[in-house]
């Protein structure tokens, strides 16, 4: 059933009105865009002053007021964390309360409530701090309920004990029971905090062991596999150094000239740069081999052989056809 707008002044008329429309779009429709538009509205028809108080002058009603800009805030907050833009919520209602000191209790619980369902209660350290050591605010009948709130969904969560005793300490509102079951509560999430940090200190060192176990495993096949390198490569090394290379080159430098047959007058020309006496020799024996090709039967044959193979595979006959 929709309330009577006839008891409202004509501003907060206007601010019920878009508030009712906002909640419509936020349930019925799930049009959040739209409905933290007319919170907006709303909101700004409402001024940003920070609620109720002395010399308000003519206009509507400071408690009215309030309590509509409050609904109005209190759908934007939700249509904003509908969106996923949680992170606006509290820049988004402080440019209408300005400072955390007049926010009403209604939003600050709902804040809280969001920031710790998104695990980022730190946002509200500051804000919630400012909020309950606020003398005005001590007066609130919902103090003792957000003072426990902070406490639960922020202060323990972050590890902030000291401070939260402090806190209750200093409270002179709530009465010693509820002053020793804070304590208690405190207590009992210290213990746990420090039983969770002991267990995460300890599977960070079962898991460092581990990697350094692993990592000397790694290491030592690492070193035995270069030693292994290092032997072979040792034993490679000597192995060709006994080979005889000045031999092996003699060998193929003249079965290079053999084949190709090299001008013997050029090849003395080289010869002669580089300063070689036995290479000289081998010459010599090669130019009697060119001249009396009987003076070395087989190695004469075998250049013969590997001459008349050259000239079958590459002879007019086995070269593709010219074509026009």
């Amino acid at each position: 059933m929709r309330s009577e707008p006839l008891a409202w002044p004509p501003v907060s008329a206007q601010a019920a009105s878009l508030l009712e429309e906002a909640a419509d779009l936020l349930v019925l429709h799930r049009d959040f865009a739209a409905a933290v538009e007319r919170c907006e509205a709303g909101c700004d028809s409402l001024g940003t002053g920070p609620g109720p108080g002395p010399g308000s002058g003519p206009g509507p009603s400071p408690e009215s007021s309030a309590e509509v800009k409050c609904s109005l805030c209190v759908v934007g907050i939700q249509a904003l964390a509908e969106m996923n833009r949680w992170r606006e919520v509290l820049s988004w209602v402080l440019q209408y309360y300005h400072v955390p000191e007049h926010l009403p209790p209604k939003v600050l619980e709902l804040c809280i409530l969001l920031y710790s369902k998104v695990r980022e209660p730190q946002v509200m350290l500051e804000v919630g701090s400012s909020w309950l050591r606020d003398q005005t605010n001590k007066s609130l009948p919902e103090y003792g309920s957000l003072l426990e709130l902070y406490l639960l969904h922020v202060l323990l969560p972050l590890g902030r004990f000291e401070e939260a005793e402090e806190l209750v300490h200093g409270c002179d509102v709530i009465d010693s029971k509820q002053q020793l079951a804070f304590l208690g509560t405190i207590c009992e999430s210290r213990c746990q905090w420090t039983k969770q940090e002991e267990m995460h200190s300890a599977a960070e060192e079962q898991k460092d062991a581990a990697t350094e176990t692993v990592l000397g495993a790694l290491s030592q096949k690492l070193l035995t596999m270069l030693t292994l390198l290092r032997r072979a490569l040792r034993s490679m090394s000597s192995h060709f150094c006994l080979l005889p290379y000045k031999k092996m080159l003699l060998a193929t430098f003249l079965l290079y000239l053999v084949v190709v047959r090299l001008d013997p007058d050029e090849v003395q020309t080289v010869t002669g740069k580089l300063s070689c006496p036995r290479l000289s020799i081998y010459l010599s024996q090669l130019e009697v081999l060119q001249a009396s090709p009987t003076a070395l039967p087989f190695i004469y044959k075998l250049v013969q052989l590997f001459r008349q193979a050259w000239a079958a595979v590459f002879s007019p006959i086995h070269r593709p056809p010219i074509q026009d």
